[in-house]
């Protein structure tokens, strides 16, 4: 078997080296920007080339965003170094962890009581469908939190625990009592209405693998050669789903970093990538240690900084890239201070690299030494600059730890009008989306009372609450003449609904729920907040047309799909279409959700002792303090060509005022690595 040609070139020695190997399991410890996904596609064309049909690979990762390059990337590669694609589905099975589940849970939904139409709930309809739970069985919601219960139930299921091991371990404590009764009521109430939460989709595929031997050797024969990105960040049930996949021929190939376990708290095991040499004896190890994406100073830095960390193989990253611009550092007074300087920079990154007219903005001195500044009490400064020449902004990113930092950034990009978006709202998190879609999935599943709930009285139909309840009970007979009326319409139009997606188009099927539901009409005579949301279910319109190519119904099941697993990096990629997504602007996000993405210019924010290392109460510490060195690791590696860290003197957290001192990572840094922003730095105008 060949293993050389042209579909190797511009791999280095090492990424060539995992690329050919074929059979046998391999772990890939690639370094951050160290090419992983680049070495996965060419192996998976390697393979290919060597005989592999496509559709007897399979590649699993974390995210939507990363399985769409993966798989795009792939087939380009297949198109571009083999005579087309083998076989009538000709190309590998690409998927996200969670979207794998659902394909095989599909294929078998009856041995789990389910139809194949069964609705996944997301994080917010599962915790509500808990705080009901616990109403129903007289316990104050505030009292006992929804979402920590939830949590409680999700790290077990992680951990492929059953209800009455958990029980059985726990004892009698009274939380454990409460969590035990609640999810057993929560899992009869969701095969009731034919639905499972995210959990659920890992669960209950690894569920079938283990216990159904024929459906284990289906999936074994059917992926003969299987990939796993980012397998630091497997939990148990991933961990065991990937065993039991691998298991009949072992050609498993797992990439990952031991440096960039970030997600314990979820769920994620590092003993899974650290063992792989013991739970495959015969493995074959690659380092991947040059990077391609940061300058030798922040790269520098970073390999600092992680190797304080003592639960980690030994690897040291390098780069053959400039020695580049210093790691710039910003003492500020507060959060206020320090939402000034970013800002200032991102208007001088955007002074010194866009083509922009030179009008504007004059200013006196900034607050600390800051070089763009404006009494907080005048009005908001305008600001002019063009985008057309680069998408300069959407190379930006601040980054912070905890999600309420992000108040006082995005207060002073409004200030000084810097167009940004916050990573995490989702566009199918807005009301009027799900409603869009909750008469998509109650259509096709009758037994989902949550959608059914959601939407009965959307656009008002005069059904109450109580009303609701008797329909719920099976007590519709015992209603007024008129209610039945309305009820019997309601459920009319859930079944004209289910006609048409058998019949049209995704995107057509979305026109046909806005007029059919009375939708259209309630909010095209409503106020200017309604017009808007009928705006952006027409967006949604828009965005199913990327599902009409897709046979009649499976359009629809896909876009249901897609839009229930969408994550936060997901804002970026799968709203495309959406108009707040062609803004040219600074992303704000936490470093948890910047994992796998990369900036040219990058800001660190909040490196106060307390805040990032994050504190943490009832952990194992040592844990905990390498986590989060791991993170601050992350968030570095995230630049390419400047890095810019920043912590405030004073914070106001939860309304009270505190002082702190930098955090322990900013000493890790060499000195020699950075330089001091501020006074010395100050200008007294800045033109735009």
């Amino acid at each position: 078997m060949t293993t050389e040609g042209e579909h190797l070139e511009g791999l280095n020695s090492e990424q060539r080296e995992a690329a050919i190997h074929t059979n046998g399991p391999l772990l890939i410890i690639a370094g951050a920007g160290a090419g992983k996904t680049k070495t996965i596609t060419h192996r998976i064309v390697n393979l290919i080339k060597n005989g592999v049909l496509p559709e007897r690979i399979l590649a699993v990762t974390f995210t939507n965003k990363a399985a769409k390059e993966m798989r795009e990337r792939i087939i380009a590669e297949i198109k571009k170094n083999t005579n087309g694609i083998h076989g009538q589905d000709g190309v590998p099975f690409v998927s996200t962890f969670h979207s794998l589940g659902v394909y095989i849970i599909k294929e078998h939904a009856k041995l789990l009581g389910l139809t194949r139409y069964f609705t996944i709930l997301d994080e917010g309809d599962a915790t509500s469908l808990i705080k009901t739970i616990l109403k129903d069985i007289g316990i104050d919601p505030k009292q006992y939190d929804p979402k920590k219960i939830k949590n409680i139930i999700s790290r077990e299921k992680g951990k492929f625990v059953q209800i009455a091991n958990y029980t059985e371990r726990e004892g009698a404590n009274s939380l454990a009592k409460i969590v035990a009764q609640v999810w057993s009521l929560y899992e009869k109430q969701k095969m009731k209405e034919n639905s499972l939460d995210f959990d659920d989709l890992l669960l209950k595929a690894t569920r079938l693998l283990k216990e159904n031997p024929e459906i284990r050797k289906i999936y074994q024969e059917k992926w003969e050669y299987i990939h796993v990105d980012e397998y630091q960040d497997t939990n148990e049930v991933q961990y065991l789903m990937c065993q039991m996949l691998a298991d009949n021929n072992k050609n498993i190939c797992v990439v990952g970093d031991a440096d960039q376990n970030i997600y314990s708290w979820r769920g994620a095991n590092l003993k899974n990538i650290l063992s792989f040499e013991k739970d495959y004896p015969d493995a074959k190890i690659v380092l991947l240690e040059q990077n391609y994406r940061s300058t030798q100073n922040i790269l520098e830095a970073a390999n600092v900084v992680i190797k304080k960390n003592k639960f980690r193989p030994d690897k040291n990253l390098f780069t053959k890239n400039e020695k580049g611009e210093k790691i710039g550092l910003y003492e500020a007074l507060d959060e206020n201070d320090e939402a000034e300087f970013v800002v200032t920079k991102i208007l001088e990154i955007l002074d010194g690299k866009a083509n922009v007219p030179r009008q504007g903005l004059s200013q006196a001195d900034g607050p600390r030494g800051s070089a763009l500044s404006a009494d907080r009490d005048s009005d908001p400064v305008e600001v002019t600059y063009a985008l057309k020449s680069e998408n300069i902004l959407s190379e930006v990113a601040v980054l912070y730890r905890a999600n309420f930092q992000s108040r006082a950034l995005e207060e002073t990009m409004l200030k000084y009008n810097i167009p940004y978006q916050v990573l995490g709202v989702k566009f199918f998190e807005r009301k009027e989306i799900k409603d869009t879609l909750a008469y998509l999935r109650a259509a096709l599943n009758k037994d989902s009372l949550s959608d059914i709930k959601r939407v009965i009285n959307f656009p008002a139909r005069g059904i109450g609450k109580v009303t609701l309840l008797k329909i719920f009970a099976n007590e519709t007979e015992t209603l007024p003449i008129k209610v039945k009326i309305k009820i019997n319409n309601f459920y009319q139009t859930l079944e004209d609904i289910k006609e048409k997606i058998a019949s049209l188009k995704t995107s057509e099927v979305i026109k046909f729920v806005l007029k059919k539901s009375g939708i259209e009409n309630e909010l095209s005579s409503g106020t200017e907040e309604d017009a808007e949301r009928l705006e952006n279910i027409k967006e949604l319109a828009t965005l199913a047309l990327k599902y009409d190519s897709l046979e009649a119904g499976r359009g629809v099941e896909k876009l249901l799909e897609d839009a229930s697993l969408a994550s936060d990096q997901d804002s970026i990629m799968i709203n495309e279409s959406h108009k707040e997504e062609k803004i040219n602007g600074v992303k704000l996000m936490t470093v948890h959700a910047a994992k796998g993405l990369e900036f040219k210019y990058v800001f660190i924010t909040g490196l106060e002792d307390g805040l990032f290392p994050h504190e943490r109460h009832g952990e194992g510490e040592s844990i905990d303090h390498e986590e989060e060195r791991r993170l601050f690791y992350v968030a570095v590696t995230r630049a390419r060509s400047k890095l810019f860290l920043s912590f405030a003197n004073f914070r106001t957290i939860f309304g009270s005022r505190n002082m702190n001192a930098p955090s322990e990572f900013i000493a890790d840094v060499p000195t020699d690595l950075l330089e001091k922003e501020g006074e010395d730095s100050r200008i007294k105008t800045i033109y735009i």
